[in-house]
């Protein structure tokens, strides 16, 4: 099969930087991909620089981040296709809507507004940032802990220790204020146009253990888009946790979400039928 692009941009969440892409970013260059995986704005050094001070995130929104995003993929010569993974998958929605990309996929997606389901395991997930206000403005560090529980809880200790050691830094609490009081804001930063009929193709992944993005959060994201002509897919994988780029069986992901955003690029590319996301709903 011809291929449409083979530029991937891949956008890291909260809590993490371009490392927690490792795995992917490997697997799709030894593929033949060009793969760039940017850090969010203001995040420079490595893991342990960050965590030692990790002020200059202070304040850190939404669309600050979207719009340095969608400044990385207008300067590249070719529409990418563009992964993002928890608050990442918000941003590649944001992007497609802004007309950018040859197709999207969002795993684990942080919701954006609309989408009023909110399990208890969400709630417990962001309660270090929600319950203190003046985390707005601040960054906020997740205790082994509290990764484990929100991150990693399928995994073993070992595991979840080394995932914790590698990946986690203090995050912007900005991003969970914004999602958490999204419903009430008419000028919402994670708002979307669920009906935009011209915007690229969009698989959301989901994974069926995730405690911080709960699989019926990203199925109901996924319906959201039930009246769009735009190309919308679902995909929802097993045992999942919300650390489903990193954990056991993430080659799986990986080779659904490139073969899906391949297909779906070419086919939006050479022709103009659309299926109406409703009709379009798979799972593992």
């Amino acid at each position: 099969m011809n291929q449409v692009t083979k530029t991937i941009v891949l956008i890291h969440g909260l809590w993490m930087t371009p490392r927690s892409w490792n795995l992917f970013h490997e697997y799709y260059e030894m593929r033949g991909y060009r793969v760039f995986a940017p850090a969010w704005p203001r995040l420079d050094g490595e893991v342990e620089d960050i965590r030692r001070n990790p002020s200059a995130l202070d304040g850190l929104g939404i669309l600050e981040v979207a719009d340095y995003y969608e400044n990385f993929v207008r300067s590249l010569d070719e529409p990418p296709i563009l992964i993002g993974h928890s608050f990442g998958g918000l941003i590649v929605q944001i992007l497609l809507d802004r007309g950018l990309g040859a197709a999207g996929v969002a795993i684990d997606s942080a919701t954006p507004k609309g989408i009023w389901k909110l399990p208890f395991s969400a709630i417990a997930s962001v309660s270090p940032v929600l319950l203190n206000p003046w985390n707005y403005k601040r960054t906020v560090a997740l205790t082994f802990e509290q990764f484990t529980y929100a991150f990693a809880h399928t995994m073993s200790e070992t595991e979840a220790r080394s995932a914790y050691q590698q990946n986690t830094i203090p995050g912007p609490g900005r991003p969970i204020f914004q999602v958490a009081s999204a419903n009430f804001n008419p000028w919402a930063a994670t708002k979307v146009n669920y009906r935009n009929p011209h915007r690229s193709p969009l698989l959301l992944i989901g994974g069926t253990k995730d405690r911080l993005v709960p699989a019926v959060q990203n199925r109901i994201n996924y319906k959201k888009y039930a009246r769009s002509q735009a190309i919308t897919d679902y995909k929802e994988f097993p045992n999942r946790s919300h650390l489903i780029i990193a954990q056991e069986g993430w080659q799986e992901v990986a080779d659904f979400a490139l073969s899906w955003a391949q297909h779906h690029a070419l086919t939006e590319t050479h022709t103009q039928t659309q299926t109406p996301p409703r009709d379009r709903m798979s799972s593992l």
